[in-house]
């Protein structure tokens, strides 16, 4: 008996372990609403500050984009089709990324998803949407995406520290 619980305590071991070495060792979380009969869902990782500022961090951010979370790349999914300012979205799967360009910020989808979260292939970029950033008195220590009903459309809301980027949709 007791050598079975060895085993298998080992093998437990094993394989959170080899978890963490693919990548799988930040907590994964989704966000989802429900919007005048579409169903949009972000599912991604969730890396900590650990005691640095997000400004710190964003010197090395990648200039093809940021997959806005840790490990596979953020998972976009949307059941109808949206509107963000002038640009549609098609019902589907995306990876999404942020990408800063000066002092502006932008949404990318990608046609791609659940690659590695490093592996953005720009040719397959979809489109790209214009994002607020602000600053928050409150800040996040985990990336923490949401989304939220606003008026008769959506928003999607990305803060890590004080750092929030966002965007509004509407359901085509």
């Amino acid at each position: 008996m007791k050598k079975s619980f060895w085993a298998i305590s080992a093998v437990v071991a094993l394989l959170a372990a080899t978890a963490m070495c693919f990548g799988q060792g930040h907590p994964r979380a989704t966000t989802k609403i429900e919007l005048n009969g579409a169903t949009v869902s972000v599912e991604y990782g969730r890396p900590s500050l650990g005691g640095r500022t997000f400004e710190s961090l964003e010197a090395n951010l990648p200039p093809d984009g940021w997959r806005l979370g840790a490990d596979k790349s953020t998972t976009f999914s949307t059941s109808k089709d949206l509107v963000f300012g002038d640009v549609t979205i098609p019902a589907g799967e995306y990876s999404l990324w942020a990408k800063k360009q000066g002092d502006s910020w932008s949404l990318v989808f990608n046609k791609q998803h659940g690659q590695w979260g490093t592996q953005h292939d720009s040719s397959k970029d979809l489109a790209s949407v214009p994002l607020k950033a602000e600053t928050e008195q409150k800040a996040e220590d985990l990336v923490t995406i949401t989304l939220e009903k606003e008026g008769d459309g959506g928003e999607v809301s990305i803060q890590w520290g004080t750092q929030e980027l966002s965007t509004s949709f509407k359901v085509k």
